[in-house]
């Protein structure tokens, strides 16, 4: 499934979120930055319509590729986050 993902970053925070058709958030992924070079992912968060759908892992990737962007080491401690890290570890690349 192809999830429409959006970016939402503040001074020290942000997050990834996928809405569903009426805008409302059916799935997160926050995190905080750490310095000049490092951000923590400190929660993700999925609705249970979009359990099984891969949203999860796409939010994971969307922030991993935001991150690399800006060559920015990431800290994953939300224990979903750390798992799919481990699980796909070409994300980190």
């Amino acid at each position: 499934m192809n999830h429409a993902i959006e970016h939402l970053p503040s001074e020290h925070k942000g997050m990834f979120v996928i809405r569903n058709e009426a805008g409302k958030r059916i799935a997160e992924l926050t995190y905080s930055v750490a310095g000049s070079d490092k951000i923590i992912i400190d929660h993700t968060g999925v609705d249970d319509s979009l359990r099984g759908t891969g949203a999860g892992y796409a939010l994971v990737e969307a922030a991993m590729k935001w991150a690399k962007a800006l060559q920015y080491e990431v800290i994953p401690l939300c224990p979903f986050a750390k798992a799919t890290l481990e699980k796909h570890p070409e994300l980190r690349g």
